[in-house]
């Protein structure tokens, strides 16, 4: 038997070639009033730029989230609005739902239970707030709809490590910006204090904003105080 013969569970030997899945494409009947929406969510513009002389493409990452959504003209034939049940994962749905409101978005209200079909929806947040039970919706102008799920501790095995050399490159970063809170705090667990500032630059947030948050979750949750 080859090292890449089948299995009976139809899973072949070898690893497979990583594929990461990272745009979903869009289809909008007016591009800058798209463009407009996201940008009131405070989507990250990572592209607008011209395909060839009459085309156009346009692209947003939603804060934190290692996907993004494109959209323009000359794109597809799909029909605008088609797109749904796009999940965007949220630590705190309620205080999700508020901002998005904030930022002219119309949000249904939370419901709990099934979060896609037509049954198995209450209405509130789960009276436990379990994981991946909590549910609101909302969707751009065209009728493209997102379905927001409140997880705050994953399954296990559903979070990857992602690009390694990235992870080295941020593990660096934290090393570096460690230092001076090593310094100035009490004998502490540094992967307590890179956690917290790994999580805060993961969200989009700049190098000091990091070391401030993690400098908080020390002092907060660990009661560890770098001294002034």
């Amino acid at each position: 038997m080859s090292s890449t013969q089948t299995g009976s569970n139809g899973a072949s030997g070898t690893p497979p070639v990583p594929l990461r899945f990272e745009v979903t494409l869009l289809a909008v009947t007016d591009v800058d009033r798209a463009k407009a929406f996201y940008e009131r969510l405070g989507w990250r513009l990572d592209a607008d730029f011209p395909l060839g002389e009459h085309d156009r493409i346009i692209q947003f990452t939603p804060p934190g989230a290692p996907a993004s959504i494109q959209f323009g003209s000359g794109l597809t034939d799909m029909a605008p609005g088609s797109a749904e049940g796009l999940y965007l994962i949220v630590e705190d749905i309620e205080a999700a739902r508020d901002d998005l409101i904030a930022r002219g978005a119309e949000v249904s209200e939370i419901w709990h239970g099934r979060g896609l079909g037509k049954e198995g929806m209450e209405p509130g947040p789960d009276p436990e707030r379990a994981s991946y039970a909590s549910f609101a919706s909302f969707a751009d102008p065209d009728g493209n709809r997102y379905l927001m799920q409140e997880i705050k501790t994953r399954l296990p095995g559903r979070v990857g490590l992602g690009d390694s050399e990235a992870l080295a490159a941020l593990l660096h970063e934290a090393s570096v910006r460690h230092g001076a809170f090593e310094a100035a705090a009490p004998a502490h667990d540094w992967w307590d204090w890179y956690a917290a500032y790994m999580d805060a630059r993961e969200r989009g947030t700049s190098e000091d904003e990091a070391a401030e948050a993690a400098g908080r979750y020390m002092a907060e949750v660990k009661h560890v105080e770098a001294r002034a």
